[in-house]
């Protein structure tokens, strides 16, 4: 199969308390009786799409997926407080304990990759696989590619990188372009604001395709997606997404043992596929895939149909070992 599987709507959903300021959307498809998958979104802030589910064979997973903190139909919308790694994977935890999975695949991309690899690292025995596309390794080079001037997104669309520096572009000199898209988002400003936000959203948009639509209006996520995304993008980047330096590097032996598809796209400019490259060299049950003319978008055809055959192979292989 190297398809979306037909669309199918949740048997189940429900707002999980995970804190006293946080409730998160939590829902359910396809078979109660097969191998559980958690669905990680990216962004922070991108929260679910309807598609998500597409990628499974509803007779052969239970499917999981929620809104992360702050993100969705998850509440408080937007939310930046009590909202680090840390607070995500205890939501992680909570999920798993709530919905009584004892082991299940992790499959993300993105940030929904790099939560998937913080997640399997600080449990790796909840673990079957993972399946990550786009593997965001949440490094100092990493958001330098994605952010920086001389990074490597902002050499291949210089253009683009222009107009998205331009709503600070007179704070660029006493601030770090982080910061100054922060003082923005967490500010009382709203007109300001909201072009803050949609040229957050531009950019990304325009450099996650190989091939992207030239209208602002196709590209640009509805208002409400576009605030959470940028938020809380913008959040966990200046604060380096909450971990130490090369944290998953550092601790990929902690789950060497565990299966692992890395789907990445040749072009992808939002992470960088040298990450991907070298989770597989250190990560011995690992397989690599590089998609050919695709970028970081799962939605781009090859990507996507690389993303079923993988889970579907997953599947297959997790049957095999029981």
């Amino acid at each position: 199969m190297s398809e979306l599987y037909p669309t199918i709507k949740p048997f189940f959903s429900e707002m999980l308390a995970v804190s006293d300021d946080h409730s998160l959307y939590l829902e359910q498809s396809g078979n109660p009786e097969g191998i559980p998958v958690l669905f990680l979104h990216g962004g922070p802030g991108a929260g679910l799409f309807a598609n998500y589910r597409r990628f499974f064979d509803p007779d052969k997973y239970w499917i999981i997926g929620f809104d992360q903190r702050g993100s969705g139909q998850s509440t408080p919308f937007g939310s930046i407080k009590n909202n680090t790694t840390q607070d995500l994977l205890s939501d992680i935890t909570q999920i798993r304990k709530h919905l009584g999975v004892q082991q299940w695949v992790l499959f993300g991309g993105s940030w929904g990759a790099t939560l998937a690899l913080l997640a399997a690292i600080e449990h790796p025995e909840t673990v079957k696989g993972l399946i990550l596309r786009g593997s965001f390794l949440a490094r100092e080079e990493d958001f330098d590619w994605y952010l920086d001037e001389k990074g490597g997104a902002a050499q291949l669309f210089p253009d683009y990188y222009q107009e998205f520096i331009h709503p600070v572009a007179d704070k660029s000199h006493t601030t770090s372009l982080v910061d100054a898209y922060y003082d923005l988002f967490t500010g009382i400003d709203e007109v300001h604001k909201m072009a803050a936000i949609k040229a957050w959203c531009l950019w990304e948009a325009r450099i996650s395709k190989l091939h992207c639509k030239l209208h602002e209006d196709e590209l640009v996520p509805d208002v409400h997606r576009g605030i959470s995304l940028a938020i809380l993008e913008c959040h966990y980047i200046k604060h380096l997404c909450f971990i130490e330096p090369n944290y998953i590097l550092k601790n990929i032996h902690k789950i060497s043992h565990i299966p692992a598809t890395l789907i990445h796209g040749r072009y992808d400019c939002v992470c960088k596929i040298q990450g991907a490259y070298l989770l597989n060299e250190v990560w011995s049950t690992s397989q690599l895939i590089i998609v050919p003319e695709s970028g970081h978008s799962a939605n781009e055809p090859k990507i996507t149909a690389a993303l079923c055959l993988a889970a579907t192979a997953m599947a297959d292989f997790i049957k095999e070992q029981e």
